[in-house]
């Protein structure tokens, strides 16, 4: 497995690749923004949205291959407010359900990290729903739980979840 970083360069290919790794993670229940009906023409619609902001630098993706298929993503969005350059924000990480159990996450994860630090950023922030694998991961991982948001986001089975907001220092923080 490896993980690559994209500017702006998306093929078509890897653009359903990542459609289809969105919407089998939706399908197992992710709350990652969207709730049934969901599926394959919805999935291509977000990542066709958000292109310019990948063009624009404002965010950064990474993807996890598995024999040449996209199997995993991460966006790190860096466009922050004048008072927060030093921060950035860890969104979507989604593994293909099929790719599951092979540590992709972690190295998603490792990678993100590494790419914040050179960037600059020395604290990252994300959300997750309590409870959750990921939040347990990213507790591994050595984020700190901030607090926890009751009734947060509507999960694809229609419940609101409560999410636990999460950060991690980097660099001269993280010391």
């Amino acid at each position: 497995m490896r993980c690559e970083q994209y500017s702006q360069d998306f093929s078509q290919a890897d653009l359903l690749g990542l459609a289809e790794t969105l919407d089998g993670c939706v399908q197992l229940g992710a709350s990652v923004g969207f709730v049934p009906p969901f599926g394959q023409t919805e999935a291509l619609a977000f990542w066709h949205k958000l292109l310019p902001a990948f063009a624009a630098g404002e965010r950064r993706i990474l993807v996890a291959r598995l024999h040449g298929k996209i199997v995993g993503t991460v966006q790190l969005v860096i466009d922050m407010p004048g008072n927060g350059q030093h921060r950035a924000d860890v969104v979507k990480l989604l593994v293909h359900p099929d790719a599951r159990r092979q540590g992709i996450a972690r190295k998603l994860m490792q990678t993100i990290e590494k790419l914040a630090a050179d960037l600059g950023k020395t604290l990252l922030v994300l959300d997750t729903v309590t409870g959750s694998e990921a939040q347990t991961l990213y507790h591994h991982l050595g984020y700190a739980l901030c607090g926890v948001i009751p009734g947060y986001a509507l999960s694809t089975e229609g419940i609101y979840d409560s999410t636990s907001v999460m950060y991690k220092p980097l660099g001269r923080l993280a010391k």
